[in-house]
């Protein structure tokens, strides 16, 4: 047996839609793979799991599917913040709630930007809903209690339930406003570190998705990273000095420098969407006769923080069909990563692009052209489950830094900017904006 398969970890990723599990070698081979669907209820205040379905038998199913390949050790990653109560043996007794839901959303944000303040929200209608509940825990911990591991959850992750937690330790105080108990929430332990040891399978604390899909996304300096999943992330490291507006979460990463992250909703939630509501069509669009879409089915995320925006289709005329529609979807996907970016006043020279959307060449091409810069995207679609095999390993000791994930970057194909486009996509991006500052 060679040293490489000798070493295999697998990463475990609750996703919008599935739970993925992949086992990987030491040379970032997946060596097995395996989805396991569940159900995802999606309306405009709503956006749950059926949380037994989705984190505790979702991940003992997909990890059962693999097969005996014995491995090092594991980490669960997801998406941020989840919170369900849980019974005595760790069951699910509520929907899992999932960021975006309306029970998240804070009557005042206080000039909080996205991302945070939806956890201390969770909590409250949970202990609502389930006031005997044994525990309120995030999709990491539970999935982790279902495969063998203590209720406990990584201080990364803790970190994104702000105010609730510091990510070293529980905010008592913010506690005792939600009714809570610290024996009822998840012991926040430290990141990529031993908690349990399951007939030879160590488990840790958890991870957070998008952060487990940059460590191995080898992006470099003067590249933009956009996930396109279910939500659609952009990050991108900002030159020294720089301020991004306060719409714009900026953290250090693990080298210093400053890191700036925004979400929308103008990933795959949408544009699956309107995949489903308008007829297939195969036929060539012209570049001239595309409309343009504000993808606000479920509000909006950065910058507006608005959950009551709503789409609109623009500016559609009779010469207009399905494709040219499928386009305009595309496009505005791609509009509202441009508009991130120039919030963070960044000009990529490159896109790298990871998720499940970079199977779609459509999404990938319209990136392209509204960006003014060629994609790399990853032909691998697992990629958070990769990224959290790859905190598996330093979590068994077989890595010393989370920057040597840069090694099992993806294979990717390279989407260029198509010249007879540059124009139109120009002139829809001006409309687009327009029509996104008048709140339509």
């Amino acid at each position: 047996m060679t040293a490489a398969s000798d070493q295999i970890t697998v990463g475990v990723d609750i996703g919008t839609t599935s739970v993925k599990a992949v086992a990987v070698n030491a040379a970032g081979e997946v060596v097995a793979r395996t989805r396991v669907p569940h159900k995802i209820q999606a309306t405009s205040d709503r956006l749950r799991h059926d949380a037994d379905q989705a984190w505790r038998r979702g991940p003992r199913r997909a990890l059962k599917a693999l097969g005996g390949l014995a491995p090092k050790a594991l980490s669960v990653t997801g998406m941020v913040p989840s919170m369900a109560a849980v019974d005595r043996r760790g069951k699910p007794t509520t929907d899992g709630l999932l960021y975006g839901d309306a029970e998240g959303r804070p009557a005042d944000r206080h000039g909080m930007p996205d991302l945070v303040g939806d956890a201390p929200e969770f909590l409250r209608a949970l202990v609502r809903m389930a006031p005997e509940a044994a525990g309120y825990w995030s999709a990491q911990t539970t999935a982790t209690v279902a495969l063998g591991g203590p209720p406990v959850l990584a201080g990364d992750v803790a970190m994104v339930l702000w105010p609730l937690s510091t990510g070293e330790a529980w905010d008592q105080s913010v506690l005792d406003e939600c009714g809570v108990s610290v024996d009822q929430v998840p012991q926040i332990v430290p990141s990529r570190t031993p908690v349990a040891d399951v007939d030879g399978m160590l488990l840790d604390g958890g991870a957070i998705d998008v952060a487990c899909e940059r460590i191995i996304s080898g992006i470099e300096d003067g590249d933009a990273l956009v996930i396109c999943g279910s939500t659609l992330i952009v990050m991108a490291a900002l030159p020294p000095g720089a301020t991004p507006p306060a719409e714009i979460i900026a953290y250090p990463d693990e080298t210093g420098a400053q890191t700036a992250t925004a979400a929308s909703n103008a990933g795959g939630l949408f544009l699956n969407w309107v995949d489903r509501t308008t007829v297939k069509s195969r036929g060539p669009v012209d570049p001239e006769q595309v409309p343009v879409w504000l993808p606000y089915i479920r509000g909006e995320r950065t910058p507006w923080n608005d959950p009551n925006r709503r789409a609109v289709l623009a500016d559609v005329h009779q010469g207009h069909d399905a494709a040219a529609v499928r386009r305009g979807a595309f496009e505005a996907s791609a509009f509202v990563a441009r508009h991130l970016l120039e919030m963070m006043d960044l000009s990529p020279r490159r896109i790298v692009a990871l998720g499940g959307g970079t199977q779609v060449d459509g999404w990938m091409q319209a990136l392209a052209d509204a960006l003014c810069a060629p994609v790399d995207a990853a032909t691998d679609p697992e990629t958070g489950a990769i990224g959290a095999a790859f905190c598996a390993r330093l979590t068994a000791g077989l890595e010393g830094d989370l920057r040597d994930g840069a090694r099992w970057a993806r294979s990717a194909r390279r989407f260029e900017p198509n010249a007879d486009w540059t124009d139109p996509v120009k002139r829809r991006y001006t409309r687009f904006r327009e029509l996104a500052q008048q709140g339509r």
